[in-house]
């Protein structure tokens, strides 16, 4: 693979996290779906966030807490999505770059303010997600620049961006570009409802432009409208280079061309909240792909970083992933 200026350039929607435990009648009472992602206004974000206990706040967004989580492993990141200049949008900001992640995305003068995800945790730790994307839907063409596309060898792309019009297109010039320019495309496609509302262009994006694709169990089946994950496996293996497919306590399985790999969940893990395992995993097995590790190793990484993120509350790494990997594998 090509020297490059950066590993892996992430694309998403910008947000600020807050993150809550919930018992399950307050999902019930609050009418939410429960273990799913949902698009919201404005006036509805303010009242479910009157409604939620104590929490965190903390920055986030799928391709964001990626590229968190990458230079945690000492991985050479840049990120794309659109803020508001406002506090929010200052809090991302300077949280994203303090990370040493490049984030030159200009934000908007007007319009929408800097979106954000409030996050209910069940006592199974599983999250409840309702999204005001606010300013990420104004993500355009135009912020999508060249260069940094350029300089990265993996172009990463989140799924929920497929949401918004303006940003579907920007999305796409992404990956046409990262074609052009000899780097590599990857997916993921972040939730079923999401893969749901948009499943026949999901698919015709995997044909032809995707080059590595990550999806959990629920999602790839979604995709395929499969009735087992076995089903679903027989038609991801001939649309894509690679797919790493998660499967929570059961590990993940990846395949590429006619091999397949299964790779056992990192063991005597607490779990606390699953927000932002799909994106540390994501963040480690990139980290691994693009040092030339076999996938086998790269997915290794990936549970490390997800087994990390799972153990605690929040969508971000509390320590250093690249001690962690080191600790278990040694030197990457």
């Amino acid at each position: 693979m090509p020297n490059r200026r950066f590993d892996v350039l992430t694309i998403g929607n910008a947000l600020v996290d807050v993150l809550a435990h919930a018992d399950i009648e307050a999902i019930e009472r609050l009418g939410l779906v429960k273990d799913a992602m949902t698009l919201i206004d404005e006036a509805r974000a303010d009242i479910l966030y009157a409604a939620m206990p104590a929490g965190i706040e903390s920055s986030g967004g799928s391709a964001a807490n990626t590229a968190a989580a990458l230079a945690s492993l000492g991985g050479r990141g840049a990120y794309i999505g659109k803020v508001r200049d406002d506090q929010l949008g200052n809090v991302f900001r300077h949280d994203i770059r303090a990370l040493g992640v490049a984030f030159d995305t200009p934000p908007s003068d007007s319009g929408p303010a800097t979106g954000r995800c409030l996050v209910f945790v069940t006592p199974d730790a599983q999250r409840t997600m309702q999204t005001y994307l606010g300013a990420a839907v104004t993500l355009n063409p135009d912020d999508i620049d060249l260069a940094t596309v350029a300089g990265a060898r993996i172009t990463y792309l989140e799924g929920y961006l497929w949401d918004p019009p303006n940003a579907k297109r920007a999305f796409l010039k992404a990956a046409r570009l990262a074609a052009a320019a000899g780097g590599e495309v990857a997916l993921t496609l972040s939730d079923a409802f999401c893969v749901d509302r948009h499943r026949d262009s999901f698919l015709e994006l995997v044909r032809e432009h995707v080059d590595i694709l990550f999806a959990n169990e629920d999602e790839i089946k979604s995709l395929y409208q499969a009735t087992s994950f076995e089903q679903a496996l027989a038609h991801v293996r001939k649309d894509c280079k690679i797919a790493a497919l998660t499967r929570s306590e059961k590990g993940s399985v990846i395949f590429a061309g006619d091999m397949v790999h299964k790779i056992d969940a990192e063991p005597g893990v607490t779990l606390r909240d699953t927000t932002g395992a799909g994106d540390a995993y994501a963040a480690g097995f990139l980290y691994g792909y693009t040092r030339g590790t076999d996938l086998v190793t790269a997915a290794r990484i990936g549970g490390i970083a997800a087994a990390e993120v799972i153990s605690h509350m929040g969508p971000r790494p509390e320590v250093e992933l690249a001690q962690l990997v080191h600790n278990a594998l040694g030197p990457v």
